[in-house]
């Protein structure tokens, strides 16, 4: 009993972050140990849910990619060939299984004139819309102008936020403490793209 008690307090993964956090929470899921899938969803499903809101998801449709996600997960524990990777692979399919929900969304109904007419309007005026839509089109023709590891990292790290840089830098095989200074270097590159596109304009 003492045995047992002491393996429950002091799990394999006790102490670890990252990668080995998650290659010895999928270690001891593969044994069938719940507590451990229980650990690996508490730690990485807020990323992956932001993942599914940012392809264009509400709320219902990224509960069911998240969900989704995981099931493909425990249903294939033994295939993954590298558990160190298991935060990359989950970031891809989750972003894979957004896409496919994503494209296949039912398109609104449009309104009636008349409907249209008598719905009061929580839209900016016109000329706000305009500034909006201008001010979005140079930010992401900017964005789409930087290479691609930059895009990548811009868009891992407004997802996941600051405190989980280590979880990009395990998406992106890079150093952790080289994702702050890397990132950095992108928006720079990304300002001046938008200084120039500003210029032009």
């Amino acid at each position: 009993m003492a045995d047992a008690q002491t393996v429950e307090a002091d799990p394999p993964w006790e102490g670890l972050q990252g990668n080995e956090l998650y290659a010895a929470c999928l270690h001891a899921a593969r044994a069938g140990d719940r507590a451990a899938m229980n650990r690996l969803v508490a730690e990485l499903s807020p990323l992956l849910w932001h993942v599914a809101r940012s392809n264009g998801l509400d709320r219902h449709a990224a509960e069911d990619v998240v969900q989704t996600v995981w099931l493909a997960l425990f249903s294939h524990l033994q295939q993954l060939k590298d558990p160190r990777a298991l935060a990359a692979w989950l970031i891809t399919t989750a972003r894979r299984e957004a896409q496919r929900v994503h494209g296949r969304k039912i398109p609104p109904v449009p309104l009636t004139d008349e409907l249209a007419e008598n719905m009061p309007s929580d839209q900016p005026t016109p000329d706000g819309e305009a500034l909006r839509s201008d001010r979005d089109r140079r930010l992401w023709s900017a964005f789409t102008k930087l290479p691609q590891r930059c895009q990548e990292l811009l868009k891992l790290t407004v997802l996941a936020g600051r405190t989980e840089y280590r979880l990009v830098a395990d998406a992106l095989r890079m150093p952790h403490g080289s994702i702050g200074p890397t990132r950095g270097r992108c928006l720079i590159m990304m300002r001046g793209l938008l200084e120039r596109e500003g210029g032009t304009a």
